[in-house]
């Protein structure tokens, strides 16, 4: 059963959004909140495996609620989907950093919400390619954070190779065909990445890639 919780400053947002997911077999929403410091509390209360995370809310506003959630340990299994009104709000990328697995438009059609929760519970990232590298373009033309890559010191060339396809947004199946690869052992790089680098899910891998410089704007180094 992948438990939910909602989190919405509008009732019937939360409202309709419980009705859509409850109705389908093997989802349950297990807690609602209005507020920033409210969903804090019930994802501590009911460690959810996954959050829909409006971003403005009053009381500490869905950033800094994604924020709080990601420094538990205890939480770390728990996935955050960011709800926004614009596909590429400019808050989105803080979010993604702060530990969100993805975003979605409250626009979504139905079976898109439906499908969003189901993947994100499955441990995957809730951004195409082609979202993807907007959003971080978006993200590095943004940034003034001078870059380091001292943290891919713990990552071996070929790992390095890997981290940039995934970087560009890039799938395993993709990254295999473009290094010569089964989609299983690019996958299974991508795994050991994410444990070197303790980053929390494909998502993280991306912002890693542009912070540290191995991808840039377009390119990959």
């Amino acid at each position: 059963m992948i438990r939910v919780v909602v989190a919405d400053d509008q009732q019937l947002i939360r409202a309709g959004f419980r009705s859509l997911l409850n109705a389908e077999d093997g989802i349950e929403v297990v807690g609602e909140a209005a507020t920033g410091t409210e969903v804090i509390e019930v994802v501590r209360c009911e460690r959810p495996d996954v959050v829909l995370m409006d971003i403005r809310m009053p009381e500490g506003d869905g950033l800094w609620a994604t924020e709080q959630i990601a420094t538990y340990p205890d939480l770390v299994d728990t996935r955050i989907v960011v709800v926004t009104t614009f596909e590429l709000d400019e808050y989105v990328a803080r979010a993604i950093r702060a530990g969100a697995s993805g975003f979605l438009v409250k626009d979504t059609e139905p079976i898109e919400l439906i499908r969003a929760v189901r993947v994100v519970a499955s441990g995957d990232a809730l951004l195409s390619p082609g979202v993807t590298k907007r959003l971080l373009e978006q993200f590095a033309r943004g940034s003034q954070v001078a870059v380091d890559d001292s943290i891919l010191s713990a990552i071996t060339d070929r790992e390095r190779e890997v981290l940039a396809l995934v970087g560009q947004g890039l799938t395993n199946s993709e990254i295999g065909t473009k290094l010569f690869l089964s989609p299983l052992t690019a996958k299974t790089h991508v795994s050991r990445i994410m444990s070197k680098l303790t980053a929390r899910d494909r998502v993280q891998l991306v912002v890693i890639a542009y912070e540290t410089g191995l991808v840039s704007l377009g390119r990959a180094v």
